[in-house]
């Protein structure tokens, strides 16, 4: 089953130097039937004004992922962590038992970026901050595995503290793959246009878009123009 929120449905907040688009229940933005996605809280497709950023604030037990997609972001927490991390890469910070952080557009071009929440499965760890490059074209037969908790992964991807998967990249048109999944996906239209079919539903997706798939063990993604995807494989809980 694939159910389809358009870019224009989310809800939205405006501040000048921040435009924001929120999947779930944000801040100002309260939708009682936009809670989350299983463990996924927060998805916010943000826009960053130049040399301006999010001051330091702090943050408790919440797997936080940031994918920026142009771009960059500078880093600074508490742990002493310190960080510049351009279109291309991912970042991963784990909250645990709390930290302060910013994170500021220095550079003299607009910042976007997703930035994702994943509760935890294990609560009260250890602060962490990790950045990693991923190759932003697909192979042809799948996304780039980018985040994951599970042992397997490990060494292949950005940790973080629960039992989901993040995928994500460039996808060429005219292309077309299948993608396992886990446990539940919601999917992200970062850039283009594409196709997501189960075996009952075909949904045409365009940038800025969502998606939440269940009670499927696959999707085929299909590419209708050049286009950008990001896949979130999560427990419903």
């Amino acid at each position: 089953m694939i159910k389809h929120y358009e870019f224009k449905s989310l809800g939205k907040a405006s501040h000048g130097w921040l435009e924001s688009s929120h999947h779930f229940s944000f801040a100002d933005y309260y939708n009682p039937a936009r809670m989350g996605f299983g463990v996924l809280r927060v998805v916010n497709d943000d826009w960053v004004k130049p040399g301006t950023g999010f001051p330091t604030h702090p943050h408790q037990n919440m797997e936080i992922v940031s994918f920026v997609r142009s771009g960059s972001i500078t880093h600074k927490d508490s742990a002493g962590n310190k960080g510049i991390t351009p279109a291309g890469e991912v970042q991963v910070m784990s909250a645990g038992t709390g930290i302060s952080h910013s994170e500021y557009n220095l550079s003299k071009n607009p910042l976007t970026f997703y930035q994702i929440w994943i509760e935890p499965n294990k609560m009260n760890v250890k602060p962490r901050w990790e950045s990693k490059v991923f190759s932003s074209e697909s192979d042809g037969n799948s996304l780039p595995l980018l985040v994951s908790g599970y042992p397997e992964d490990k060494g292949h991807a950005l940790f973080i503290n629960q039992l989901a998967r993040v995928y994500g990249g460039k996808i060429k048109k005219g292309m077309r793959f299948t993608q396992s999944i886990d446990q539940q996906m919601y999917v992200l239209a970062s850039a283009g246009s594409f196709k997501v079919i189960d075996n009952q539903t075909e949904v045409v997706m365009q940038k800025g878009d969502g998606a939440e798939v269940t009670k499927q063990k696959e999707i085929i993604i299909e590419a209708l123009e050049d286009s950008e995807v990001i896949l979130l494989d999560v427990p419903a809980r």
